[in-house]
């Protein structure tokens, strides 16, 4: 159960986010969830961002990077597939982006100019290419074979391949799961997609989403697991992680992996008194518009996603 003035505050937010918080945490009928969501297109950060896309149908001109080049510090937010990323995860029906995957037919890749929708050769970015697309209607089988043909050894990915890397990463792998997670979800999958989300899955779990292999040590990121910020974007994560998880959970019809326990001890501590969770640090880079707090703020966002995993974890418990 939610606390009741925690659910109040909430549901006091933008569609993207209140539609959520009714249909995952207030237990609301579909006629009303899907009322707020509807509105996603028309109201708040949907509307706002949807006003910012191209006649040619990208945002900011490019595929991963802005078309201007401008020099700002950290990663632009803005351009396509990060804006596609954003509507998708904030629930927007994709209807109203219709035309919208056939237009980016002829966008290219800030890499060796390769057509948007075949990828390139980062697991990430290919990742997110296979759900938008998936999620604009699009066929991505091709995309998501590219996959099981990309795997390490060692069963996850790593987005430097292409340089020579042979050891996985926890943010490639993340993100790649994720991706094959869409694929499965929207078309069953194949055997070989299957096969490499869970050994990509399997990749993370016997690590514990946190550990080295060789040493049982925590693993060495550039920011630690716990350090919580939304937008949750690329970063591997205990919250982005055990969300993960929770959803091919649902998929597969399985019980929550006991490997979770310590990323899920991490998370809940990072819970205030009040039952909400504090905006951390952001990577750096140009947004179109602010979609969140401030850091050391309680986050409306953080506070969604982790109460849906907790609520997720102990119910099964």
């Amino acid at each position: 159960m939610v606390d009741p003035a925690l659910l109040d505050w909430l549901l006091d937010t933008d569609p993207a986010l209140r539609w959520q918080v009714e249909r995952d945490l207030a237990g609301a009928p579909p006629a009303v969830w899907e009322t707020t969501r509807a509105r996603v297109a028309t109201e708040g950060m949907g509307a706002r961002l949807l006003a910012r896309q191209d006649p040619g149908g990208t945002w900011a001109g490019g595929a991963y990077f802005p078309a201007d080049g401008s020099a700002v510090a950290g990663q632009p937010w803005t351009a396509t597939t990060w804006s596609l990323n954003a509507l998708r995860e904030w629930g927007l029906d994709p209807a109203v982006l219709a035309g919208t995957a056939e237009k980016l037919e002829s966008c290219r890749w800030e890499y060796d100019d390769l057509p948007y929708w075949g990828g390139e050769v980062d697991a990430c970015i290919n990742a997110f290419t296979v759900a938008n697309g998936l999620w604009l209607g699009r066929d991505m089988d091709v995309l998501a074979a590219w996959f099981d043909e990309h795997r390490l050894a060692d069963g996850g990915w790593n987005c430097f391949w292409v340089d020579g890397a042979v050891r996985s990463s926890f943010h490639s792998t993340l993100n790649a799961v994720g991706g094959l997670l869409a694929h499965e979800r929207a078309t069953g999958g194949t055997p070989a997609t299957r096969g490499a989300r869970r050994a990509g899955e399997e990749y993370l779990l016997v690590r514990g989403l946190l550990y080295r292999l060789s040493t049982g040590e925590p693993v060495e990121l550039e920011r630690a697991p716990d350090d919580l910020a939304y937008p949750l974007r690329w970063r591997h994560d205990v919250l982005r992680a055990t969300d993960h998880f929770r959803r091919a959970a649902e998929l597969d019809g399985a019980a929550p992996d006991p490997r979770l326990a310590d990323a899920i001890a991490l998370l809940r501590a990072r819970r205030g008194p009040d039952g909400r969770w504090t905006q951390g640090e952001r990577d750096p880079g140009e947004m179109w518009f602010e979609v969140d707090v401030a850091p050391g703020e309680p986050s409306p966002w953080l506070t969604l996603h982790a109460t849906r995993v907790l609520s997720w974890w102990d119910s099964a418990a």
